[in-house]
């Protein structure tokens, strides 16, 4: 189908004011969302452009917006219905939204509204496709859960030892967290991945850990005395010595505990690889391979571009970029003290970070590593995943995987997904545990 109409609109309309500094009450802008809509469907072109914001109206001439449902319906057939006036809201914006089913294809209308009630964006969407994995519960004839507490020395975590029901030693899967301070399920919104990936990997003959991250336990206090907040602090030190305690465990095969990886857990999984002793694998999930900062960057700019395109979103990209550029400047003259730090992270966590290279760590480790990305990731993208590629093309034993549905939560969708996607309950896909079974059962990737 040609979808070169609906593409236009997508790129025309489709403009946001980044960060929204006021909450609505629900009931007056989803009012403005649906007199919008009777707008639209009356051909109304003057009085939508009447409700743009000042900076919207200045950019875009009533024109734009005249016979819009006609060359809608040129392209996709005659309306057929509406369905219910929903919300979302993620990273401080909320969108409005109404699917539209017409004969060839289902849109939807997409709305968002400044701090004044201005409009901000309009939008004509492809409803996201429905995920098809099936959600997972805890099956007490496949599994068993007990309490435990691991941690480096000093620092007390409380964790989840998920076990296979039947008896014997098994495998151990010791579950890694992004960044920022998240619990033993790596919960955001109403998803859980860890959970999920610890009761399918269960159900699968697989045993897995998964504890609250230091960061949350402990807050500002997280930093043992005489050091600094980095990588190894956050993180590195935690796992390395959750390895040990776990090859002593009852129920744990010693020779085949593994590392996975999420998001900054995944980049740092070399390290805690190369620090760790006698780590049987790492699987690595939405592995960042570019500087931290170059990241930051780019996902600033993709949220924005969602809904904004005002001089204030620009001028919050460019001081990012400019906090970035400094950043690559730590340890030389060039660097400018008076240019705050980036995320306002500590100098000492920069230093380390720029140091620390991702790929040429895993390339000298001998042992088995899995690489699976999600191809719709807007926050790891398929760039990391192809230097992945690259860098470790001589290790005959990494074994690579991408999926086209899903995105950084590993939740199926279609398109580019957005922020709004995560607080969407779906969970992990059944295929993505199977594979990180069979690596662990086999060592390889059948």
């Amino acid at each position: 189908m040609n979808v070169s109409f609906l593409y236009k609109w997508a790129l025309v309309l489709g403009l946001l004011l980044g960060h929204v500094l006021a909450v609505f009450a629900q009931d007056t802008n989803m009012d403005r969302a649906k007199h919008v809509y009777e707008l639209f469907i009356t051909d109304q072109a003057d009085s939508i452009h009447a409700l743009l914001s000042e900076e919207l109206q200045k950019q875009l001439s009533p024109e734009v917006f005249r016979g819009m449902l006609r060359q809608t319906e040129r392209q996709f057939g005659k309306l057929l219905s509406q369905g219910e006036w929903q919300k979302e809201s993620a990273q401080g914006i909320t969108l409005y939204y109404s699917d539209l089913q017409f004969e060839r294809y289902s849109l939807r209308f997409l709305l968002s509204f400044d701090a004044d009630g201005k409009m901000n964006t309009i939008r004509l969407v492809p409803v996201p496709a429905t995920s098809t994995a099936q959600p997972l519960a805890y099956d007490k004839e496949k599994m068993l859960e007990r309490s435990v507490t691991v941690g480096a020395a000093g620092f007390r975590l409380p964790g989840t030892l998920t076990l296979p029901a039947c008896e014997g030693k098994h495998p151990l899967v010791i579950l890694v967290h992004g960044s920022g301070p998240q619990d033993r399920d790596e919960t955001i919104g109403p998803n859980k991945p860890f959970r999920d990936l610890a009761w399918g990997l269960a159900a699968r003959g697989i045993a897995t850990l998964r504890y609250e991250k230091r960061t949350k336990v402990y807050g500002a206090a997280c930093v043992p005395e005489g050091r600094e907040m980095d990588y190894d602090t956050e993180c590195v030190d935690d796992v390395v010595e959750t390895v040990r305690w776990a090859k002593a465990q009852p129920d744990v095969a010693a020779d085949s505990v593994y590392v996975l990886g999420h998001s900054l857990g995944a980049t740092l999984a070399p390290r805690i690889a190369k620090r760790a002793d006698g780590v049987a694998g790492i699987v690595l999930v939405a592995a960042l391979a570019r500087p931290l900062e170059d990241a930051v960057v780019e996902q600033t700019a993709y949220v924005s571009s969602l809904t904004d395109a005002s001089g204030v979103a620009g001028q919050q990209i460019e001081d990012i970029k400019r906090q970035a550029d400094n950043i690559k400047k730590l340890g030389t003259p060039e660097f400018d003290d008076k240019i705050p730090l980036l995320l306002g992270i500590p100098r000492s966590y920069w230093a380390f970070a720029n140091v620390y290279k991702p790929v040429e760590v895993a390339a000298g480790l001998a042992l088995p590593m899995l690489i699976l990305q999600g191809e719709r990731d807007y926050q790891v993208t398929m760039e990391d995943f192809g230097l992945w590629r690259l860098g470790l093309l001589r290790n005959k034993n990494a074994f690579f995987k991408s999926y086209p549905k899903l995105n950084h939560l590993l939740q199926e969708g279609s398109g580019k997904a957005t922020p709004f996607e995560y607080y969407r309950e779906s969970p992990v896909a059944g295929y993505v545990i199977e594979d990180i079974a069979s690596f662990i059962r086999n060592g390889s990737l059948l």
